[in-house]
């Protein structure tokens, strides 16, 4: 038999997620404002351990993902909605791969160890090269914007199933919000 809703895992890491890119974004835009200090550079430690822990998140939602079928699209929906439905997860879930990657590029290019919560460091990815730190920078601030953009459109066609179509697609994600219509 076919769920109708997602598992509560899937729920739980969707959430988690969710809040944790939504910080971690705040975060990048509140950082870049400040001048250099050390409640700087620890403002960008913990953009960094974030960055780490959804990195390695998205990797944990993958492989539940592969276990555990998500629940079928809602019935009638027009085939250009489903198209746009998976098109549009598949390009949020390479951005959350493509996102943390290339902030860690970044720092490995600009010279700064990531050392994941203060302890672990991770290896640098690339040797220090002050050029390719400043794209990859570009990079990474440009799939951000174009994260929080597909974002945008995620939510405004839950809210919309929701809404204005009156269907069970934001209530299969939200189960305090079971639909009694």
């Amino acid at each position: 038999m076919t769920p109708k809703r997602y598992t509560r895992t899937a729920i739980g890491l969707h959430w988690l997620m969710a809040l944790l890119l939504i910080g971690t974004f705040g975060v990048g835009l509140y950082m870049t404002g400040l001048k250099l200090s050390p409640f700087k550079l620890k403002i960008y430690s913990w953009h960094k351990w974030a960055g780490v822990a959804a990195f390695l998140l998205v990797f944990l939602r993958l492989a539940w993902r592969a276990g555990h079928r998500p629940p079928p699209l809602v019935a009638g929906l027009p085939r250009w909605q489903e198209i746009a439905a998976h098109g549009l997860h598949h390009l949020l879930y390479l951005l959350m791969i493509a996102i943390p990657l290339s902030g860690w590029l970044m720092s490995s290019a600009k010279g700064f160890q990531t050392v994941w919560f203060g302890v672990l460091p991770l290896p640098d990815l690339l040797a220090k090269n002050a050029e390719l730190g400043d794209l990859l920078q570009t990079v990474h601030v440009w799939l951000n914007y174009g994260f929080a953009a597909l974002l945008a459109a995620h939510v405004a066609a839950a809210l919309k199933h929701h809404v204005v179509d009156r269907d069970d697609t934001l209530t299969r994600m939200l189960p305090l919000l079971e639909k009694n219509r």
